[in-house]
């Protein structure tokens, strides 16, 4: 397996955004995340996407970072935010999620920004154990599913003594991916 940094619109990453977006859809019974998002966002040193290959040289999961300041979709100064974590069905269980969270953190952390937030939903069980699992408390909601009941927002210092406010969450029974 092999990790690549690539553009957001470039066509492997169009392929499993196309597949991620299907599995929200069918999940949730919707058409997807209604995040806007946009090349331009995953572009460094305020982003990074980045796609996992494996031996075949196929794509096998995607994932990326983009930084926020503190604004009215209550984002904090130094967030970076985990977009469109996924890994292709029949790879999962495999160690590719934990391997690209541990990437995107790096990253993230190495542009400085101070802390990883990322929303996932009740109906995707699988990314809450992940993303737990890899020291991530829920959070005060953020972004355009901040008041959705079948929302949960996670958070995770990137620099030691960078603290933030656990927040109660009553319906821990989420998540596959970061939506």
């Amino acid at each position: 397996m092999k990790i690549r940094r690539v553009c957001f619109d470039h066509p492997d990453a169009v392929k499993l955004n196309g597949q991620v977006q299907r599995e929200y859809a069918e999940r949730y019974g919707d058409n997807g995340d209604i995040t806007p998002l946009t090349p331009a966002m995953f572009q460094p040193p305020r982003g990074l996407y980045l796609i996992v290959y494996d031996d075949r040289g196929a794509p096998a999961a995607s994932g990326g970072w983009r930084g926020q300041d503190a604004n009215e979709e209550g984002y904090a100064d130094g967030d970076a935010e985990i977009k469109r974590m996924y890994v292709i069905p029949q790879l999962r269980g495999r160690g590719l999620a934990r391997m690209m969270l541990a990437a995107l953190e790096d990253n993230a952390r190495a542009a400085g920004r101070t802390r990883m937030v990322l929303e996932t939903g009740i109906k995707l069980p699988e990314a809450v154990s992940l993303y737990t699992s890899s020291g991530y408390l829920p959070c005060a909601g953020f972004g355009p599913y901040r008041f959705d009941e079948l929302s949960r927002c996670y958070a995770k210092p990137l620099v030691l003594g960078a603290e933030f406010a656990p927040t109660p969450v009553t319906d821990t029974g989420s998540g596959y991916d970061a939506r």
